[in-house]
């Protein structure tokens, strides 16, 4: 019964592909959201399960739904909801120390994307390899804005050294959940 109807709404899905669009990409915004208020509050950035949530978007959507998710979780949180990590929102957080992370999850869903467009997902070891390469990704863009807010001495200390090992067991993670999923649905 499950897959029967599972089996139905992947045919609908294929059937109405805008549709089917702008539906993984609301999702996948609201995911991300919903795992940004998983948080725990440190000096200038926090830990969150944004990442996560972001690793799972990238590669269960594709390079265009993932990064169109990315771009709607960005536009919400700019026009005031509360989607950034602890309810935060608006051009300020974009704008803030924290911000480049949060803009380095355009290139990093693209990335993601591409290669479980191109079949990352059929082995474990590269997709975690792809994984860890969208986490420096996204490390450099938020080390280099937050650069702007803390001396130079500061910015390994303040953005890199607390999320390394978190970093490290989200791609794992993330590969491990979004691959049996990936091979279930595609043998529908």
């Amino acid at each position: 019964m499950l897959t029967q109807s599972l089996s139905q709404t992947k045919k609908w899905l294929l059937a109405n592909q805008t549709a089917a669009f702008w539906l993984k990409t609301l999702i996948g915004a609201n995911l991300i959201a919903l795992f940004a208020q998983i948080s725990i509050p440190l000096p200038l950035v926090p830990i969150t399960g944004q990442t996560l949530a972001l690793t799972v978007v990238g590669f269960a959507l594709g390079r265009k739904a993932g990064t169109a998710a990315v771009l709607a979780y960005l536009a919400e949180g700019a026009i005031g909801l509360p989607v950034f990590a602890n309810g935060a929102s608006g051009l300020g957080v974009l704008f803030g120390a924290s911000g480049g992370y949060l803009i380095g999850f355009v290139p990093t869903a693209y990335l993601l994307g591409y290669f479980s467009d191109k079949g990352v997902l059929n082995s474990f070891v590269k997709s975690v390899g792809v994984a860890l390469l969208a986490t420096i990704v996204t490390f450099a863009f938020g080390l280099a804005q937050l650069s702007l807010f803390v001396p130079a001495d500061k910015v390994l200390e303040f953005g890199l050294y607390p999320f390394v090992l978190g970093g490290i067991v989200k791609a794992v993670l993330a590969s491990a959940l979004v691959i049996p999923s990936h091979r279930f649905f595609s043998k529908l």
